[in-house]
């Protein structure tokens, strides 16, 4: 029976668990990618465990999100960063060096190979055969230090393509119609490896977007084979030599199978307060808007500039329209000065950006109170782009560049004829001057913005405490920790980020959870959706919460919280969560000693009486971890 190429990846990279599904896998890292909003966090942890240098054959700091350092807060953390990584063994990529991983895709994806990343959006180096996962700063840090990589083995999912993308129809538009089909729980512990006869249309550049995207499915990563569309993008980097083919086995069996014709795609978009409320853009055409971005992680390739331009040239943007492009990378933005995009945007009256995350996390061009924006980014959670009770559309990079000519959203088929296609460059810009790589001197350098990372506390025998906070479904880590700059100035600043906790949903909440001492959060399905952000699960504990009851959880923030020695219970009963109100008080009877056993704890709700049950089902490693306090304080128990 031949192999998918998934499990070729994980099979070469697999030293400890059995890869059947369901069971808990240990996987040897070969990359390690970090940024400036959750990276920092790794390393102040690596530093935390005593670990001398880093170990994986490749780690790359990243400055992407705070590039724009409003005030010393900043700079502290991108010192901090830049010092670290020099010491310890990391290239640091500077500021204005453009989005982590566009970059790491041009410059460091290798097929065959492993990557783990301290963000969510890690999977795009999935378009080049890579296995790349986003896990919790404190998995990263174990990483760095040469440590598996642990998680549930996923089950395998075939995504069959066949046809051909249609004029105006883009790789956005791929990802988004699995998002309608499937919705943000669709991908929970799933892989997705793209194959079929419609996989050879598509660039590079195109796989890019939707292996990135796929985070908003839920998906623990997705999979490209290494071919010659993979040959192609790293000949015209000047890195032909890094290429290998890596494919499944022609007999390669699946868990599931999801067909999926190109050819029959329309454009779609994405309705406010969530990716997967995915409509066809016609639905929504006509409706004004004030401001249009085309950048981030997702539609920040070389592809999406040139197809912006090309839709632009010789025209105007709509008085009405604010259109800000943020290009992925400095190596994107060099090559489109050298070949004259920047003169067709400015001429268009685009505002062109230095490469940064930017506005997709909050960070400047926040849109205006009570208005609509339309952005071609990847999420687009309530209170995201920095205001709260925001109005934001996610399309494509061509439905972004048609409405920023007529100031509604425009369905790009009514502009008149086809585009006549992107015409990739025979060899982009040889951009390496904003890496600096290290060479294990110098001190590493702490300003006052740079605190230390505190410590979890074991789990009590019993617990009792009240609700500090109830909520639905869906609640994302943008809900639980905010984006924006006044936010994430502080990500190496527990006692000042905590300040922030669930400020858009709950202002009180914070006051409430310091006075109750020790606390419980209840919430909905899904709960810690989106960013891998791991100040969604410290934050909470420094405030004392020692639980989280939910219907479900998201992968990432459901290993963040065991790290950090807060138990994540899930409902036998989803009905009992009607039952609990904020501020009941409840008895999680003999929970050490349920968490040492079956996993099932009783729990009593003192005001009503009622009894229900919740489990946290864990393995033999993240049980150890959790009753300890978390990975840290087990580490520091070890070496006590």
């Amino acid at each position: 029976m031949g192999r998918n190429l998934t499990r070729k990846l994980i099979d070469s990279h697999l030293v400890a668990g059995k890869p059947v599904a369901g069971e808990e896998i240990g996987l040897a890292i070969d990359q390690i990618l970090l940024t400036d909003t959750n990276g920092n966090m790794s390393l102040l942890q690596f530093e935390a465990m005593g670990l001398p240098r880093i170990v994986p054959r490749r780690a790359v700091a990243y400055i992407d999100h705070n590039v724009y350092q409003f005030d010393s807060r900043n700079t502290d953390d991108h010192r901090y960063m830049q010092t670290a990584a020099r010491r310890y063994g990391a290239v640091f990529s500077k500021p204005g060096n453009g989005i982590c991983h566009q970059v790491h895709m041009e410059t460091f994806s290798v097929p065959g190979q492993t990557l783990l990343g301290s963000d969510s959006h890690t999977p795009l180096c999935g378009a080049a055969g890579m296995l790349a996962i986003g896990a919790g700063s404190l998995d990263v840090a174990v990483a760095m230090g040469g440590g598996p990589y642990f998680t549930t083995m996923p089950s395998i999912v075939r995504i069959w393509l066949t046809g051909a993308l249609q004029p105006w129809v883009t790789a956005k538009d791929v990802i988004l119609e699995l998002l309608r089909r499937l919705t943000v729980r669709g991908g929970t512990g799933k892989i997705f490896e793209y194959a079929g006869p419609g996989l050879a249309s598509l660039l590079a550049a195109q796989r890019m977007t939707i292996a990135n995207m796929g985070a908003e499915l839920g998906l623990t990563t997705s999979v490209f084979p290494s071919d010659d569309v993979t040959r192609s993008f790293l000949t015209r980097l000047g890195r032909e030599q890094d290429w290998q083919p890596a494919s499944p086995d022609d007999d390669a069996t699946y868990d599931d199978q999801i067909e999926l014709d190109l050819s029959a795609l329309t454009p779609l978009i994405a309705l406010p307060g969530s990716p997967d409320r995915v409509v066809p853009v016609e639905e929504v055409a006509g409706t004004p808007i004030e401001q249009v971005m085309v950048g981030s992680c997702t539609n920040g390739s070389w592809h999406d500039m040139a197809s912006v331009t090309e839709i632009l040239r010789g025209r105007r943007i709509h008085p009405s329209i604010s259109f800000v492009l943020f290009p992925g990378s400095h190596r994107i933005l060099e090559t489109m000065s050298s070949e004259g995009l920047l003169t067709d945007l400015l001429r268009a009256g685009a505002t062109v950006s230095e490469p940064t995350c930017g506005s997709c996390a909050g960070i400047g061009h926040v849109p205006a109170a009570g208005t609509k924006s339309l952005r071609a980014f990847n999420r687009n959670f309530p209170g995201r782009s920095g205001v709260k009770g925001d109005e934001v559309y996610l399309c494509s990079s061509t439905v972004a560049a048609a409405s920023a000519l007529t100031g509604v959203i425009t369905d790009p088929r009514t502009l008149g004829g086809a585009p006549s296609g992107v015409t990739l460059p025979l060899r982009f810009a040889d951009s390496a001057v904003g890496f600096v790589e290290p060479d294990g001197l110098g001190e590493v350098v702490r300003g006052p913005n740079i605190k230390a990372v505190p410590i979890g506390e074991p789990v009590a025998e019993t617990l009792e405490a009240p609700v500090v906070i109830k909520l639905g479904d869906k609640v994302s880590t943008d809900d639980i920790s905010p984006a924006g700059a006044a936010v994430l100035m502080f990500r190496s600043n527990m006692p000042a980020i905590s300040e922030f906790t669930f400020k858009y949903v709950d202002p009180e909440f914070v006051a409430r959870a310091r006075a109750a001492g020790r606390g419980i959060i209840v919430g909905g399905e899904l709960y810690g959706q989106g960013s891998s952000r791991e100040v969604a699960a410290i934050a909470p504990m420094y405030l004392g919460v020692r639980a989280v009851i939910a219907k479900s959880f998201a992968r990432i923030h459901r290993a963040n919280l065991i790290n950090w020695g807060v138990v994540p219970l899930v409902l036998d009963d989803a009905a009992a969560h009607d039952g609990i109100e904020r501020d009941d008080r409840l008895r999680l009877e003999d929970l050490r000693a349920s968490l040492a056993g079956d996993g099932r704890v009783t729990i009593l709700n003192t005001r009503t009486g009622a009894l229900f049950r919740a489990s946290c089902v864990v393995t033999p490693r993240e049980r150890e971890i959790l009753i300890a306090g978390g990975l840290l304080a087990l580490t520091r128990e070890r070496q006590a």
